[in-house]
């Protein structure tokens, strides 16, 4: 498990959320975050509140122990590394009981304070940049938020896309039975979003098109949505172009594999951040993803 537990002497009498930071000692973002999480125990292994008083001469805190399964980092640089992460793994855990992220690898093989800068799904393969510490993490979070960057993706979808288009169509929460779901909507609703698509390779006998994706905007599952919106849904994709039950089963992981390839075409997403473009103290760093999976459906 990548949460262990772990004993800290304190002093009775105190505020937890004080002990936490005197005499662990901990930066008060961080005594509130594992506070806010119930990730701090008394003798009984009962949660702490950020009101209560310490009761006992310790206390028992859950921390993350990244552990890992041979993934290592494709390029380390002196304050970052990039990630070309593969299909189906999720970059942080969504609780105690999930049993490897790429958290794990980050922090294996960098510590405690490495971190990821940007996310991408589950699903999702390819780049991820990782900062050393916060400070790194911070900046480079900066520039992914302020878009000073260039990222490509590379896209199986069904059919065939003879010519280069961008789909400049607003999206907005679907607000159905699937919670996630996004979809397109008039320009008066939603948020601005741009997705500009290249054709690279068709394959006749499957029906299926590699495409280069650029991005303008970066909403929740935009490119998804967009290629979906013009009749080209992603090969694998479990969420779009699929009815509510197969959706719903994926997202309660409980929808089996044969039947997703039955229903999706494949037991992934096809989806890949391929390439990533970037200045970081006055240096030009430019990446490739070196997974080449996604070509692997197009070689005869």
């Amino acid at each position: 498990m990548p949460f262990v537990l772990k004993k800290f002497s304190v002093s009775k009498g105190k505020k937890i959320q004080v002990a936490l930071m005197q005499e662990v000692p901990l930066k008060p973002r961080e005594a509130n975050r594992l506070l806010s999480r119930s990730r701090v125990f008394n003798i009984k292994k009962e949660p702490y509140l950020i009101s209560e008083e310490v009761k006992d001469d310790f206390i028992y805190i859950a921390l993350f122990e990244g552990h890992s399964r041979g993934l290592k980092p494709l390029l380390v640089f002196e304050d970052f590394a990039i990630f070309d992460k593969p299909s189906n793994l999720m970059i942080h855990p969504i609780s105690k009981k999930t049993p490897y992220s790429l958290l794990d690898e980050i922090r294996y093989h960098f510590g405690d304070k490495a971190n990821q800068a940007h996310r991408i799904d589950a699903e999702t393969s390819g780049l991820v940049l990782v900062g050393f510490n916060e400070k790194v993490t911070n900046a480079l979070a900066t520039m992914f938020e302020k878009k000073e960057y260039k990222k490509s993706y590379l896209a199986i979808v069904e059919g065939e896309i003879k010519k280069e288009i961008t789909i400049n169509k607003n999206l907005k929460k679907e607000g159905k039975a699937i919670g996630v779901r996004m979809t397109t909507c008039e320009k008066e609703e939603g948020k601005e979003s741009i997705t500009h698509i290249k054709p690279l390779k068709y394959n006749k006998e499957k029906n299926l098109t590699l495409l280069e994706i650029v991005p303008v905007t970066g909403r929740q599952h935009q490119i998804r949505v967009h290629l979906y919106s013009i009749g080209h849904k992603i090969l694998g994709d479990p969420i779009y172009g699929v009815n509510d039950d197969t959706a719903e089963a994926y997202l309660d992981k409980t929808l089996l594999i044969e039947e997703r390839i039955k229903t999706t075409g494949s037991n992934r997403l096809w989806l890949q951040a391929n390439y990533l473009e970037f200045t970081y103290k006055k240096i030009i760093y430019k990446i490739f993803s070196k997974n080449r999976d996604i070509y692997k459906q197009f070689s005869s």
